[in-house]
């Protein structure tokens, strides 16, 4: 099993869609590109479940698919969806944080030529206002991917101290007025506590000016997503564990929407594939003195124009692969 470097002008676009593949629930990104990398994979693990998409065309193909979600409601729409599938063995779903799969319920030992992480909020998480992903007028503060999340965005912004939200900010949202904008809200919330959209919103507008619209919105939002659901974090401590569930040759495909997940995917993938990993000034080399596989893609694959006008949430979708060592070092 090794498939080629991957480039766009190597991958060849799906023409048409077999029934099942792209369904009200959840519409996949890159799907051509992510088969052209996993078209030689038998086993298929997809970390972001979602409503199945990806997972429904690896299926037409063939590949048996272990599904994981930490969302039971994606979960269950997913298993309605592929009911025929699970009943025939190709295919089962586990409920559980990709970066926790043991607590998930898979076996230490299993491995799979192919794995998928599709990151970030589904169309279907996203679209539904009682689920707090999106600053819709009056939408609660959730933004909870799933149960296992500690807190939701509500008592995050009503509980967490000033400088740490001015951290978060800076950080997860590029925000160079973040110092003052935590200010604002840590104000604000001593008069009334945050509980919908409404407020966030209120609060960015007051410090950004009125002028601030629906791109500032949305980057502010995605950062206390990211921190409720602890996804920096989480796909810090899955990206090793990942690379070790691959079978010689087997190949991680991640899709990111934000340039700190996409940061910890590149270096992780050229760290992987180098050689050498001691420090500069080390004389002796004492780490592994081989690459444990190679990167796929040089730089991110991103969506075309023609995939932009059907999905516009693929715009900010950064794919990249590493394939592990044929010899399973």
């Amino acid at each position: 099993m090794a498939p080629q470097r991957v480039s766009r002008q190597h991958v060849t676009p799906v023409r048409s869609a077999p029934t099942g593949r792209v369904g009200t629930y959840h519409v996949p990104v890159l799907l051509a590109e992510i088969e052209a990398m996993l078209v030689n994979a038998q086993t298929v693990l997809d970390c972001t479940l979602g409503g199945g998409g990806h997972t429904a065309a690896f299926l037409e193909r063939g590949m048996r698919v272990t599904g994981v979600d930490r969302d039971p409601r994606a979960l269950a729409a997913a298993r309605e969806r592929l009911a025929d599938y699970e009943r025939s063995g190709q295919f089962r779903a586990l409920l559980g944080n990709y970066a926790e799969l043991s607590v998930a319920g898979l076996a230490d030992a299993e491995k799979f030529d192919g794995i998928l992480l599709d990151l970030g909020v589904s169309s279907h998480q996203f679209d539904d206002p009682s689920r707090g992903f999106t600053f819709r007028e009056g939408a609660p503060l959730d933004m909870r991917m799933g149960t296992d999340a500690d807190i939701d965005a509500a008592e995050l912004l009503n509980t967490i101290d000033e400088i740490d939200l001015s951290a978060l900010l800076r950080a997860y949202a590029d925000e160079p007025r973040a110092a003052r904008l935590a200010r604002e809200i840590t104000r604000r919330r001593e008069r009334r506590p945050f509980a919908t959209a409404d407020d966030l919103v209120d609060a960015i507008r007051a410090v950004l000016g009125p002028r601030s619209g629906a791109p500032d919105f949305a980057r502010i939002f995605q950062a206390v997503r990211i921190a409720v659901n602890d996804e920096l974090s989480g796909l810090e401590r899955a990206l090793p564990a990942l690379r070790d569930r691959l079978t010689p040759g087997g190949v991680l495909a991640i899709i990111s929407y934000h340039s700190g997940e996409d940061r910890l995917v590149k270096n992780a993938f050229r760290d992987w594939s180098a050689a050498c990993v001691c420090p500069p000034r080390q004389m002796i080399c004492t780490c592994r003195g081989a690459p444990l596989g190679e990167t796929l893609t040089r730089r991110p694959v991103s969506a075309s124009e023609e995939e932009i006008e059907v999905n516009s949430r693929a715009r900010s979708a950064r794919l990249r692969a590493w394939r592990s060592a044929a010899g399973g070092e």
